[in-house]
C-alpha cells in the first residue's frame, strides 16, 4: 500500500516542481518569468543530505510537504513566505529511528503525547514500532488511528511474531501444529499486504523464545514473498542460552533459508562472559555480507541496556505460560535449588545486583534503587524474588563496555536507534548523546557518519520511499540543529529531561519544532510499505 497522500494539494507540488525543470536543464534566469513561491527557505546551513557527499553552505526551499531545492539557489528565482537563518547550525534530513517502543505514547488518548515531544525535541522525525516482535497485527488498523488521532512523527510498523504466536500458543512452551502455523502463516501474510516493514521478533522474550529457529523460518518466508525484512532483538545478547555468537548465527541462518535481509537489534555485548566479543562479531557478519548476505544492525549509545525485571533474571523454563505460572513456581519447594541457581548464574552475567536499578513501574518505592540497595546486604535472589511477586518493574541494566559500544559504532552497517523505553534515558536522549558523546567529545565517528547511520541509510535498510534524504521531490522532513549545544540532557537519575539544541524540525513541511519549541502540529503520516507487487491478493 502507498504512504498517505498529504493533506498539501499535490497540484501544487507538481506546479512548483514544473517550475524548477528550467533551473534543471540549465536555463538561464531571464528564461524563468516570474519566481517561484515557496512555503520556506531555510537559509544559510551546513547541509548534509543523508548520503556520504561532503557538507556544502547553502539552502533548503521546501513548499508543502516536499523538498524543492538543495544548495545554492539564485535569490531572485524564488520567493518565500517564511526565511529561517540556519548560519551556523547543521542542516539534515530528519532522523530516522528504526527500532523504538514509541507506540505506548504514538496510540495514547493524550495528544500532548501522541506527539512523541522526546523525538522530535532530538531531530527525530520518523519512528519505527512493533519491535522486539511485539507489535501487533493489524497494520491497516492501527495505521487508521495514527491518521485519526494524530501524531507528531511519522511511523512505520513491523508485524510482531509474539500476538501471532500466542494467538495460537498463548503462553505455553509447545510447538504449533500444521494448521497453527498456516495460521500465523496467514496472519503475517495480512499484515504484509497492509504495509508492514517486515516480521519483527524477540526471541529472548517467553514466549517468543519458546519457539524453534525452524518455525520462525517459515513466517519469516513469508515476508519475504512480499519484499519484507527480518527484524530480531536476538534469542541472546549474552550467554543465557545459545550464546552471543549463536543468535548471531541463527540470524545469519534465518537470513540464508527465508531469503531475505535480515537486521539486529540494538547490536550488543550484554555481559561479562561476552565482554570483547564485538571484533568476532563484527567479522562474522561483514564475512556473510561479503557472501552476499543483506544483513544490518542498529545500536543505542549507552552502557545500559533496558528490559523487564523478569526477562533479566528469572530462566526460561520458570516463566513458561506466563506471570501466573511463574509465581507458582516461586512456591514450589522442589523447585528452588535450580530456580535460585539459575536466577544467580543470570544475576552474575549481568554484572551483579548493582548493576541492576529499577526505573520504572508500579511500585515506586523501588525506582532509583539498585537490586543491592533493595537486598541491603540480604540475598539479592531473596530480594528479586520479593519484588517479583509484588510487580514486574523496567529496570536498567549496566551490563556492557565502552570499548564494545565504539567498535559495533564504527561499522558502516550499523544504524541509530533509541530502543525507547520507560525510566531509561535513552528514550529521551540517544540521537543526542551518540552526537554529543562520540561525534564531539571522542570523536569516534565523524558528523557525516553520525547523520548518515541517522537518515539516508536507515532509509534505504526499511525500503522508506523519498525518506531519509534531502533531496528534490523528497518528503520535507528535516532537523535544524545547534552543533555547539546539542546533546542529551537526560540521565540514568532524570531520564525524562528532552535533549537541547535542536532549534528547527519539519516533518511533512510542518514546523513541528520552531525556535527551538515544541509547535504542537501533529503531521506525521503512518508509512506503509508497499508489498511485492502481486504477492498480495487484487
Amino acid at each position: 500500500m502507498p504512504v498517505a497522500i498529504s493533506r498539501f494539494p499535490l497540484r501544487r507540488s507538481v506546479a512548483v516542481l514544473a517550475a524548477l525543470l528550467p533551473l534543471a536543464f540549465g536555463v538561464s534566469a531571464r528564461a524563468v518569468d516570474e519566481p517561484v513561491a515557496l512555503d520556506l527557505i531555510i537559509e544559510g546551513g551546513t547541509i548534509f543530505t543523508g548520503d556520504d557527499a561532503p557538507p556544502q553552505v547553502g539552502d533548503v526551499g521546501i513548499a508543502g510537504d516536499r523538498i524543492v531545492f538543495v544548495g545554492r539557489a539564485a535569490p531572485h528565482r524564488f520567493v518565500a513566505k517564511r526565511r529561517i537563518d540556519a548560519r551556523g547550525q547543521v542542516v539534515a534530513p530528519g532522523f530516522i529511528d528504526p527500532h523504538t517502543h514509541a507506540d505506548r505514547d504514538l496510540f495514547q488518548a493524550d495528544a500532548r503525547r501522541r506527539l512523541n515531544v522526546p523525538f522530535l525535541t532530538q531531530g527525530v522525525t520518523t519512528a519505527v514500532i512493533g519491535s522486539d516482535g511485539f507489535g501487533g497485527a493489524d497494520i491497516a488498523a492501527q495505521a487508521q488511528r495514527l491518521r485519526d488521532n494524530g501524531a507528531g512523527t511519522n511511523t512505520a510498523i513491523y508485524v510482531g511474531f509474539g500476538p501471532v504466536r500466542a494467538g495460537q500458543l498463548g503462553e505455553a512452551n509447545r510447538a504449533p501444529t500444521s494448521e497453527q502455523l498456516d495460521a500465523m502463516r496467514a496472519q503475517v501474510s495480512r499484515a504484509m499486504c497492509e504495509g508492514a516493514l517486515g516480521l519483527s521478533t524477540g526471541l529472548f522474550y517467553a514466549p517468543q523464545s519458546f519457539a524453534r529457529t525452524e518455525e520462525v523460518i517459515e513466517l519469516a518466508k513469508v515476508a519475504a514473498r512480499h519484499g519484507g525484512l527480518y527484524d530480531s532483538h536476538i534469542r541472546d545478547e549474552s550467554m543465557y542460552n545459545i550464546g552471543l555468537k549463536g543468535s548471531i548465527d541463527e540470524v545469519i541462518r534465518i537470513g540464508h533459508e527465508a531469503r531475505l535481509p535480515v537486521h539486529v537489534a540494538h547490536i550488543k555485548a550484554l555481559g561479562v562472559a561476552v565482554h570483547g566479543q564485538s571484533g568476532d562479531i563484527i567479522r562474522r557478519i561483514e564475512a556473510e555480507q561479503k557472501r552476499g548476505l543483506a544483513i544490518t544492525a542498529d545500536q543505542y549509545p549507552w552502557t545500559a541496556s533496558s528490559t523487564r525485571f523478569s526477562a533479566a533474571l528469572v530462566p526460561g523454563w520458570a516463566v513458561d505460560g506466563g506471570r501466573a505460572a511463574m509465581l507458582k513456581r516461586f512456591d514450589d519447594a522442589s523447585l528452588q535449588e535450580r530456580l535460585r541457581k539459575d536466577m544467580r548464574e543470570n544475576l552474575r552475567l549481568r554484572g551483579g545486583p548493582e548493576a541492576i536499578l529499577f526505573s520504572a513501574g508500579p511500585n515506586t518505592k523501588y525506582i532509583g534503587r539498585t537490586l543491592a540497595e533493595v537486598a541491603q546486604g540480604g540475598d539479592p535472589v531473596d530480594a528479586a524474588i520479593a519484588v517479583l511477586r509484588e510487580a514486574d518493574l523496567a529496570i536498567a541494566s549496566f551490563n556492557q563496555t565502552d570499548d564494545d559500544v565504539r567498535n559495533f559504532m564504527k561499522r558502516p552497517w550499523v544504524m541509530t536507534s533509541s530502543d525507547s523505553s520507560e525510566g531509561h534515558p535513552r528514550a529521551y536522549g540517544t540521537f543526542a548523546r551518540k552526537y554529543d558523546q562520540y561525534v564531539v567529545k571522542e570523536k569516534v565517528i565523524s558528523l557525516g557518519r553520525f547523520v548518515r547511520a541517522s537518515t539516508g541509510q536507515v532509509a534505504d535498510t526499511l525500503g522508506l520511499t523519498k525518506r531519509g534524504y534531502l533531496r528534490s521531490g523528497y518528503h520535507a522532513d528535516v532537523v535544524v540543529f545547534d552543533p555547539a549545544r546539542y546533546a542529551a540532557r537526560a540521565t540514568y537519575a532524570q531520564p525524562t529531561l528532552l535533549s537541547q539544541g535542536v532549534t528547527t524540525v519539519l516533518v511533512n513541511g510542518e514546523l513541528a519544532v520552531d525556535g527551538g519549541e515544541v509547535t504542537g502540529r501533529a503531521a506525521g503520516r503512518p508509512l506503509l510499505r508497499t508489498p511485492r507487487e502481486g504477492s498480495c491478493p487484487a
